[in-house]
């Protein structure tokens, strides 16, 4: 093993984190907490492009995983108590090295329906639980074919297993699945893998919701779920402004009933679950599922607005699962505040030159801003956005109504621009 840059603590426990990337540097801290240790372990011979690395230095060590069995090998002489997921890539290789170690797993029997989102669905459809129709295509004609056998349009067209709206297209004919197939097999995901076959599925026509839970043993927690809004951008629908839903709304107790049942469906009975779901006019009908942390997760924002963060009850799902049933099986968040996400677009195109940091100070001090997370620094290549990775700005508001966090959302959308000074 590598050794990081934190010194283990004598006769603390250690927990297995897989690709803590991104949101998952939240966890090694929520550990901490809770008094474990945790040990890194990267699924990939090099780390994965694109994605906010760990932060190694909160590690009591660090391996690259060649051979699952020798990785478990030698994980299994710290004795740990846990293995999970920090991002996406490295859920299937969590699923098998918790299996060999004989720790809390979800298994590896549908490890690759939680990561190919064909799959995913299929094993939806085999359960018994409402999803969409779709195809797994090969090449851009048999993705076009299978659409004008369908002869109902528009549909989606994305990659297998990506994330944040990277290559998804709602099409609306024939040359426009052809267009989307073409640009997705020609293309790798957010992640750095070749897409060797696209997936176009039926258009699901409703209100888009995002649904986070923490599973132990079976039993969930729901932390939170947001009420999506969305502008279409040409053939793409991207993230505009997430919205926190009040808990007694109707449809909360609809969505938890129906993401319980497909996490049933795909093995996800431990750990953190990020689900996105359409309600259409049949019900709940789920886009996709990850088993790891949220996205947008903030634990500080989140504890404020919802009693609660994903990181931290993940991180106590797999230390105290005795607490976890306890205290929050069967559960739902609170809301204590008016609270959005909001993800911000742009036109513009070119190069960063500066950043206005009066501008930038200005939005902070806004009353309903908790904060503001820049997503481009001086001399980084900005572009119009047309997904989820290409929005400037991940602005976290709140407030004690609607129309105070409305307010602030409005005068954030006119100052976001000044932001970035481009050549």
């Amino acid at each position: 093993m590598a050794a990081a840059n934190r010194t283990p603590t004598p006769n603390r426990p250690t927990a297995v984190l897989v690709d803590a990337y991104s949101t998952g540097n939240f966890l090694p801290p929520a550990f901490d907490r809770l008094g474990v240790d945790v040990v890194h372990v990267q699924s990939t011979p090099e780390p994965i492009a694109g994605m906010l690395a760990p932060d190694l230095g909160a590690y009591r060590s660090s391996l690259v995983c060649g051979d699952p069995a020798a990785t478990a090998a030698r994980l299994a002489a710290l004795d740990p108590i846990a293995v999970g997921a920090g991002q996406e890539p490295g859920v299937p290789l969590a699923d098998e090295l918790s299996e060999r170690l004989g720790l809390p797993t979800n298994g590896t029997a549908l490890s690759a329906a939680r990561r190919d989102k064909f799959e995913m669905i299929e094993a939806l459809r085999r359960a018994g639980v409402r999803c969409a129709d779709q195809v797994r295509a090969a090449d851009a004609a048999d993705a076009v074919a299978w659409a004008e056998r369908r002869g109902a349009y528009p549909v989606v067209v994305k990659p297998l297993a990506s994330s944040g709206t990277d290559g998804v297209e709602i099409c609306a004919d024939a040359g426009q699945v052809r267009d989307a197939a073409e640009a997705v097999l020609g293309s790798r995901t957010v992640y750095g893998e070749p897409n060797t076959a696209v997936l176009v599925q039926s258009y699901l026509a409703g209100t888009e919701y995002v649904v986070d839970m923490v599973c132990c043993r079976g039993a969930r927690y729901t932390c939170g779920i947001w009420r999506s809004q969305k502008r279409l951008l040409g053939t793409r629908n991207t993230y505009d402004l997430e919205l926190l839903v009040a808990p007694e709304e109707d449809v909360v107790a609809d969505l938890i009933a129906y993401v319980g049942g497909a996490l049933d469906a795909l093995g996800i009975d431990h750990g953190p679950a990020h689900a996105e779901v359409i309600v259409t006019e049949r019900g709940p009908t789920l886009i996709e599922v990850g088993a790891r942390l949220a996205g947008h997760l903030d634990p500080g924002f989140h504890d404020e607005c919802l009693g609660g963060n994903q990181a931290d009850l993940t991180a106590l799902a797999y230390t105290s699962p005795e607490t976890f049933l306890r205290e929050r099986a069967g559960r739902r968040y609170t809301r204590r505040l008016a609270a959005g996400v909001y993800a911000s677009p742009t036109e513009q195109d070119g190069v960063v030159e500066r950043i206005d940091w009066t501008v930038v100070k200005e939005i902070e001090n806004l009353p309903g801003v908790y904060g503001v997370l820049l997503k481009l620094r001086e001399g980084d290549r900005i572009r119009p956005t047309v997904d989820l990775r290409t929005s400037t700005m991940r602005v976290y508001l709140r407030a004690g109504t609607e129309e105070a966090m409305a307010r602030d959302y409005r005068l954030v959308r006119e100052l976001k621009d000044q932001v970035f000074q481009v050549g």
